[in-house]
């Protein structure tokens, strides 16, 4: 038996601009699914939004999405944790989306795709921890780490 896991992002209406634009910065395939295509009558305005979406690339990347019904809108963020710390309010993000590569070379390209209209929370390149390493948050509101793969020498 085998397992796999995928990332499945809960779109408002972006869905398909989002898996197109992951398919650029990653390649692969495009699988979009409209609920049209599953029987919506095509004169509803949201028969072209996506009720099943993924994109496949021969790298080992996969990433799922759709239109949530009913809303509209940016991504639909897992809802964030707030704490309390040294009188602080600290808020954190649920999940972030992490792609990892062997080599700078690798991942280089996929941080620049990811980039186009992006927030860069922090600029990539080499950290204490890898030869590379950079966070942002996309034009979709998702936020992703893009690293280089190393050894921890504790």
């Amino acid at each position: 038996m085998s397992l796999s896991a995928a990332t499945h992002l809960n779109f408002t209406g972006q869905a398909r601009e989002a898996l197109e634009f992951y398919r650029s910065v990653f390649g692969g395939q495009a699988t979009i699914v409209t609920y049209g295509d599953f029987g919506m009558p095509a004169e509803l305005p949201k028969a072209g939004k996506v009720v099943f979406g993924q994109v496949t690339a021969e790298n080992g990347f996969t990433v799922m999405a759709y239109d949530v019904p009913g809303t509209t809108g940016p991504v639909i963020p897992a809802a964030p944790t707030t704490r309390r710390e040294n009188g602080t309010t600290i808020t954190e993000e649920r999940f972030f989306l992490s792609v990892r590569g062997t080599t700078v070379d690798e991942v280089a390209p996929v941080w620049k795709g990811l980039a186009e209209g992006a927030t860069v929370i922090e600029e990539f390149g080499p950290a204490q921890w890898a030869p590379a390493f950079g966070m942002l948050t996309d034009r979709f509101g998702v936020t992703w780490i893009v690293d280089v793969a190393a050894e921890y020498r504790g």
